[in-house]
């Protein structure tokens, strides 16, 4: 899985460019052509969501949506591929056509399949 984070205040204030929405879908046609997609999605940065906290037994629900934050999740992709350094160059394709004026990172983790 390919967490994507970002910092929405170091992020263009227009959003994605139409160019980077065409490059973005050549790339998912191609992952997806290898065999190495699976899903993936945007999530909204400052819309409402919710983070539910467990402390000793206890929960506490905090409502978004979450301005304050620094860094968020700003979309995630579940690749299927054979070794962990072909996923991270999978992800590496992603942030590089992102361009310049984008400060956002990848973070490639492996999911637990049940035996």
């Amino acid at each position: 899985m390919m967490l994507l984070r970002l910092d929405p205040a170091k992020a263009p204030a227009e959003g994605p460019s139409p160019e980077l929405m065409e490059e973005m879908g050549k790339l998912l046609e191609d992952m997806a052509r290898n065999g190495v997609m699976l899903d993936t999605g945007g999530l909204r940065a400052n819309e409402p969501g919710s983070v539910i906290r467990q402390v000793k037994g206890k929960q506490t629900v905090l409502d978004g949506p979450f301005t304050e934050a620094k860094e968020v999740i700003g979309g995630y992709a579940i690749i299927q591929a054979k070794s962990l350094e072909e996923a991270t160059q999978w992800a590496s394709r992603f942030l590089a056509i992102h361009g310049e004026e984008w400060e956002i990172e990848a973070e490639v983790r492996l999911v637990e399949e049940p035996e």
